[in-house]
């Protein structure tokens, strides 16, 4: 009899076909996965933090600007200092080269305001001191004797805002000494011992320049190392035409490094005109 045929080794006998059933390949699942799907993922995109970034630069920004600012104004400052007495354009230098030559009477000076010769033996108090008066010549040259830089103004010419400027400037700095000058030939001069300088207005550049650069300057005045201070001077100022207190007050009520024993000796005898050398 003949026998039932076999199937060949390898033929699945039965089930889907090799490609699946229609709903495998229509989901893109294998099969054995019961049909399920994995819900979809919610990505949350996290938002700069504009706002932060924002004042961060602008922060940078201001900082820059603020240290341009300082390095500007630095360079402009030291671009106008000086470091010798003739950088200062127009500055007259003079001869009068010991000082300490002390005299009770008014002197008739080659210079006004004068820079230099015999002086009072009381000195005008010159701790940033403003008057409001003409002090007594003899008094502001003994105080330029001292280191002091003594600053004049013509009192009909000046301007308001210049006068302000030039009391600003002044005011409680060492050294310096302001004061009214009748009759001087230009708005505003300034003198240290044996220096001078005319100008017309306190905003000039060379203003700061003088006094930086004299007031003080050992290389320029006799006493260095002498007292500005005469606290009986402010609170009693002598002007134009008031007579000599003497070596007597000048000793008793100022404080100073000079005494009457080792200063110069005063002379009660009218001090003969002094020019100045060539």
């Amino acid at each position: 009899m003949a026998k039932d045929p076999k199937p060949e080794n390898g033929r699945a006998k039965s089930g889907p076909s090799r490609g699946g059933s229609g709903a495998s390949r229509a989901t893109g699942q294998r099969p054995g996965q019961g049909g399920r799907t994995r819900p979809p993922a919610n990505v949350v995109t996290q938002q700069r933090p504009w706002g932060l970034i924002a004042a961060a630069v602008a922060v940078v920004v201001f900082a820059a600007a603020v240290i341009t600012y300082a390095v500007v104004q630095v360079n402009r400052s030291n671009a106008d200092k000086v470091t010798s007495a003739d950088q200062i354009a127009d500055l007259q230098t003079f001869d009068y080269a010991s000082g300490q030559e002390h005299v009770t009477t008014p002197v008739t000076y080659t210079e006004s305001p004068p820079v230099g010769g015999p002086h009072d033996p009381e000195w005008a108090d010159c701790t940033g001191t403003v008057y409001d008066a003409d002090i007594r010549h003899e008094n502001a040259v003994h105080s330029m004797e001292h280191g002091a830089t003594w600053i004049t103004y013509d009192p009909d010419a000046i301007s308001d805002d210049d006068l302000s400027t030039l009391e600003d400037l002044v005011d409680g700095r060492s050294g310096l000494l302001l004061s009214p000058y009748a009759g001087l030939g230009s708005t505003i001069s300034l003198q240290s011992w044996n220096h001078q300088l005319s100008l017309d207005s306190a905003t000039d550049v060379r203003v700061q320049q003088f006094v930086d650069f004299m007031t003080f300057n050992a290389d320029f005045y006799p006493e260095v190392g002498a007292s500005c201070e005469n606290p009986a001077f402010i609170s009693d100022p002598l002007v134009v035409g008031d007579s000599s207190r003497g070596a007597a007050s000048a000793a008793t009520d100022a404080p100073t490094t000079e005494t009457p024993a080792t200063d110069a000796p005063t002379s009660t005898t009218p001090a003969a005109t002094e020019t100045p050398a060539p």
